[in-house]
């Protein structure tokens, strides 16, 4: 839910409590307050608004936030569509930790949006947030072993990723999973278990 997220800092779909504290200056409240808008969650959907608190809430640090009016950018929501600057605030937010927009920062070099076309960059930030348990990142490492895009082709290491994605429940994984075996011996596929168990007890 919106409170287990921002800590009760608004009551769930109290929408005055919520902006009284948003225009006293809580960052919380005022990214919360640009969700609720985004999402049309106790108000009337509003991009634009939703922008506008992201924003607030972005100048002062708040990480969900700057994640969130970079998707605003990149998807053309209450702004014009600007990919470096989803990349700029991206970049930001990745570079602290956030496991989202590693994940959202590494799709952008993975298709050249707003940055020269990189797949090496895309693997090395998709990394950061598979360590951190994010399975869509973690499907796409195996999706790039796979296809020997931004490190060497490698099965096994693919299936790898493959496994540890479709443990956190990422379906698309199941199915890449069952692509990339087609090409590999019994011991491979053995080999590419144990080192999914590794990973998992390394990283999860």
């Amino acid at each position: 839910t919106f409170s287990s997220v921002y800590g009760g800092d608004c009551s769930v779909g109290d929408i005055d409590d919520c902006r009284v504290k948003a225009e006293q200056g809580n960052p919380k409240a005022q990214c919360y307050l640009g969700m609720m808008y985004n999402e049309g969650f106790g108000v009337i959907q509003d991009y634009k608004e939703a922008v506008k608190w992201y924003r607030k809430s972005s100048e002062q640090g708040n990480i969900l936030a700057i994640n969130n009016l970079g998707v605003m950018y990149d998807e053309e929501k209450g702004v014009s569509q600007d990919y470096k600057e989803a990349v700029k605030l991206w970049k930001i937010s990745a570079g602290q930790g956030y496991a989202q927009s590693q994940y959202n920062l590494a799709n952008m070099y993975y298709q050249g949006h707003g940055v020269i076309q990189d797949y090496k960059e895309a693997a090395i930030w998709h990394r950061k947030a598979a360590e951190q348990g994010y399975a869509p990142s973690q499907r796409n490492l195996g999706v790039l072993y796979a296809s020997g895009r931004g490190v060497s082709l490698d099965h096994v290491m693919a299936y790898m990723f493959f496994n540890v994605a479709a443990v956190s429940g990422d379906k698309k994984a199941i199915k890449g999973r069952h692509l990339v075996v087609k090409k590999m011996t019994s011991s491979q596929i053995e080999k590419a278990q144990d080192l999914a168990r590794e990973w998992m007890h390394k990283h999860q």
